[in-house]
């Protein structure tokens, strides 16, 4: 899933960009409203956590924006004003969800997640084929039984090729969906990753490599 962040605040900016980016999110980031715009007419995202009291262009117009667009991105909408009117007015903007500061970062998680579900091609809570079973939501992911100690990008390797559902996966669009901005996309990350994911997986292989396409987690 890949989300952008736009706070102005830096250090919540920060705060919550490296907690999602620690649950396997691919997270790009923009401290005001004309940065939002530049990052969006250039890529595509699965949510966006948009901080309402934006300098430069105001979250609101941002979001107006956003809505007009593709209409596959979701908007969870972040303010310190958290009255019922305050929410009323975000959501009738075309926000999809609105959370209200301070909040507890678990609920954050849980919403981001919820509405990239929404986003996309609907997909199951819980992914499987055969003995490989992902939880994205408790973020653990199974083989036979036994738990797989896997990083978050690795993780989030396997939920995007589960979640295809058989379909093959070109290494760019794993970079694009899965790794974020401060990303070298000249680099072998990608195959580096998916070599690493199939030693952790074992036998027999569930990653089929695609020559010339890609990769794909065909029916088992």
């Amino acid at each position: 899933m890949r989300v952008l962040v736009v706070e102005d605040h830096r250090t919540l900016n920060t705060l919550i960009t490296t907690g999602l980016r620690r649950e396997a999110m691919a997270v790009d980031t923009a401290l005001d409203g004309h940065a939002a715009l530049e990052r969006l007419a250039g890529t595509r995202y699965d949510v966006v956590v948009l901080d309402r009291d934006l300098p430069g262009v105001h979250g609101d117009e941002v979001c107006r924006q956003v809505v007009a667009g593709t209409g596959t991105t979701r908007v969870l909408m972040l303010t310190a004003a958290g009255t019922v009117r305050d929410r009323v007015e975000g959501l009738g903007l075309g926000a999809d969800d609105y959370l209200p500061k301070p909040f507890d970062f678990a609920e954050l998680v849980a919403r981001v997640r919820a509405l990239g579900r929404r986003s996309a091609q609907a997909v199951p809570p819980v992914l499987d084929n055969g003995d490989l079973i992902v939880d994205p939501g408790h973020r653990v992911a199974s083989r036979a039984g036994r738990r797989l100690d896997l990083s978050p990008k690795e993780f989030a390797v396997l939920e995007y090729l589960l979640a295809a559902g058989g379909r093959v996966v070109s290494a760019e669009e794993l970079l694009e969906r899965v790794w974020d901005e401060a990303t070298d996309p000249f680099t072998t990350t990608v195959k580096t990753t998916i070599g690493r994911l199939r030693g952790k997986l074992g036998q027999p292989p569930s990653i089929e490599t695609v020559r010339e396409g890609g990769y794909r987690i065909g029916d088992r």
